[in-house]
């Protein structure tokens, strides 16, 4: 019997804390966090991040709410969203690899050494700490989706931007994501939309999905 896909969600953004503005500046990048969701409308999101608004250093394993926390402290926060199919078994891996994660939340701190290291194409990994992109790249490894074919530590947020694999299917502010959910479910009705707002354009992709590009 054919393996039936299913896809999970990769999201990249930017705030404009001081931690952001300062690893933008190092990559010249448009986004430098990543959070790996298993919805498109990312109700179910993890990374690795901080656990409040205001301290960066009390950093680790976290469920990010796009409207709440660091988000919701940051409107005016930038992203991309992308869609990558897996198979129905690599999607259980990937649920059983963050179920792992959220069992023991507390065990995992934050990788400061490895998130400056990479810059410098050097790997720095410990068996219980992660940073964002090191953290969505070794859930898909360790659930067969080895889509970079190099060592987790050494994935950037600007990798996924470039990763064949993945489709875009947002980009703009992260508080318009919702809109285009909803928007997107008048489309699949068949509900002409009469109430997009200037700057925003919709090119279409294939299986008939629309993309927003929210300038």
């Amino acid at each position: 019997m054919k393996d039936e896909s299913k896809k999970v969600y990769i999201l990249l953004s930017k705030t404009k804390t001081v931690l952001s503005n300062l690893i933008k500046l190092m990559t010249r990048e448009p986004y430098c966090h990543t959070s790996l969701a298993l919805d498109i409308s990312l109700d179910e999101m993890y990374s690795f991040a901080r656990k409040g608004v205001y301290n960066p250093f009390n950093s680790g394993f976290i469920s990010e709410n796009i409207e709440k926390g660091i988000f919701g402290k940051h409107k005016g926060t930038r992203c991309a969203v992308y869609e990558l199919k897996v198979t129905s078994k690599q999607y259980d891996r990937i649920q059983q690899e963050l179920a792992r994660f959220k069992k023991h939340p507390d065990r995992y701190g934050y990788n400061f050494m490895g998130v400056f290291s990479v810059f410098f194409h050097l790997a720095y990994e410990r068996e219980y700490n992660f940073f964002c992109s090191q953290f969505v790249a070794s859930v898909l490894k360790n659930a067969g989706v080895d889509i970079f074919h190099k060592k987790p530590g050494l994935v950037k947020p600007g990798d996924f931007r470039r990763c064949p694999e993945l489709r875009p299917i947002f980009t703009g502010l992260l508080t318009e994501y919702r809109a285009y959910l909803h928007e997107r479910m008048r489309q699949a009705h068949g509900i002409e939309n009469t109430g997009s707002r200037p700057g925003m354009i919709k090119p279409a992709l294939p299986d008939g999905l629309i993309a927003w590009r929210v300038s």
